[in-house]
């Protein structure tokens, strides 16, 4: 088996929330808990789940722009978080991020030139024709024009201005992209557009993604491999093709069951919304699954294979999985 290119491992982080007087204590939220995944060379790994469930924390963990209370990242075999600056901040050549929106994340006040070219400002040794050459180069790879360079950000639509972000992403030629819903803010056609594009790029500069969505078709068609993240934990993990045929945890078979179907489903069973269960030991889905028992209250359920590359943090993933089929 390869190495993987990204690693992590028992990842833990918490934040204090914010207190409703002076003398009260910060209570704690978990917002990630004991989450672990490998990602191979070449390959795209996507993480789906709503909005809390703790992808985009686990997105500033891998990129290092925080660090983990708990657990190791490990990029090349390398923990970020234990290497000095320097050697971190050059080390950031290899992975780089997109992100959700493509209005806010340029700068406004700068050129595309500028602000393409920004990541080799931490690298030494390029002289300014070099540098001209990579941003026209990494605007080109994107579909863009070599004029383009001199355009401020409010001069493209949302489709080019993301076009803009990945020819920033690839300027520094790194290994990882970690691409936070990167499609979202656009149209469906130039979703579609943005889609084929990050296809091309992975073809032609062997890149590696962690797809980040809430969007299920999104992921189907651009990942090898799907995580489920609610609560901050993993609770599935498959690819797409057994993920979204066969559901082994309640929480994706909801995700699923939401989707526009072209012919109508039997109805799901019905899902009685519990109350919460603050510090419970439990699992975190129990309070909305229609198969919770008294096992589900007692104990978190660990993520175990249920078959050959299919992972489900539920103690029912058989019946779920069962009863799914006979629906669909």
């Amino acid at each position: 088996m390869n190495a993987p290119l990204l690693e992590v491992q028992n990842i833990c982080k918490r934040y204090a929330m914010r207190r409703r007087s002076l003398w009260e204590k910060s209570e704690m939220v978990e917002a990630l808990r004991n989450v672990s995944l490998r990602l191979t060379q070449r390959r795209s790994f996507g993480l789906v789940g709503e909005s809390g469930s703790g992808k985009s924390t686990l997105a500033r963990l891998i990129m290092a722009l925080e660090r983990p209370d708990q657990g190791r990242i490990l990029f090349e075999g390398e923990d970020l978080h234990r290497l000095p600056r320097p050697i971190l901040r050059n080390r950031r050549r290899h992975f780089q991020m997109v992100f959700q929106d493509p209005y806010g994340s340029l700068d406004p006040r700068h050129r595309v030139a500028r602000i393409v070219g920004e990541p080799l400002a931490a690298l030494a040794g390029r002289s300014p024709a070099e540098w001209l050459d990579a941003v026209i180069a990494a605007l080109q790879s994107v579909g863009l024009e070599a004029a383009d360079r001199h355009k401020y950000p409010h001069e493209f639509s949302g489709g080019q201005r993301q076009r803009i972000a990945l020819a920033r992403a690839l300027i520094s030629r790194p290994k990882l992209i970690v691409a936070d819903e990167p499609v979202s803010a656009l149209d469906l056609p130039i979703q579609a557009q943005i889609l084929n594009l990050l296809r091309d790029l992975q073809d032609h500069f062997g890149l590696t993604y962690l797809l980040i969505s809430h969007d299920l078709a999104v992921v189907e068609y651009l990942c090898d491999e799907v995580a489920v993240m609610f609560a901050g934990k993993i609770v599935e993990q498959a690819p797409p093709n057994q993920l979204f045929q066969q559901p082994a945890h309640p929480y994706t078979r909801r995700l699923i069951d939401a989707l526009p179907q072209m012919r109508p489903r039997k109805p799901a069973r019905e899902i009685v919304e519990q109350a919460g269960l603050p510090g419970s030991t439990g699992c975190p889905y129990a309070g909305r699954c229609p198969h919770v028992a008294a096992r589900c209250l007692a104990n978190d359920p660990p993520l175990l294979a249920v078959t050959d590359g299919h992972l489900s943090a539920c103690h029912f993933a058989s019946d779920v999985m069962a009863q799914h089929a006979s629906i669909g």
